[in-house]
């Protein structure tokens, strides 16, 4: 019985760790981001929120353009013309945190 215990509780803490760590974002400087500026590494901010952007590089439809602000701000860009609405749903799936103020 206190074995089963354990484990449940064990099981709590681990799912408890988890959700915390999603509710609080990464924070990074834009120092720290514009080290990620080329193909292979490819970090973009958007309304301060930052964005790893490297395994989209490749299939962007404006081909290289995605690189013009790699490591760097990138809002102008994005909210550009030529983005389909579309892309404000895809882009959740690259954010990895928030930029410092």
């Amino acid at each position: 019985m206190w074995a089963t215990i354990g484990t449940l509780l064990l099981g709590f803490l681990v799912v408890a760790s988890l959700l915390a760590s999603r509710s609080t974002p990464k924070t990074y400087t834009k120092a720290e981001v514009s080290l990620h500026n080329s193909r292979n590494d490819c970090w973009i901010i958007v309304k301060d929120k930052v964005y790893d952007v490297t395994s989209y590089v490749e299939e962007h439809p404006g081909a290289d353009a995605i690189l013009n602000n790699a490591g760097g701000d990138s809002t102008e860009g994005f909210f550009g013309p030529q983005h389909a609405t579309r892309v404000f749903d895809m882009v959740d799936e690259f954010y990895i945190g928030d930029l410092k103020p």
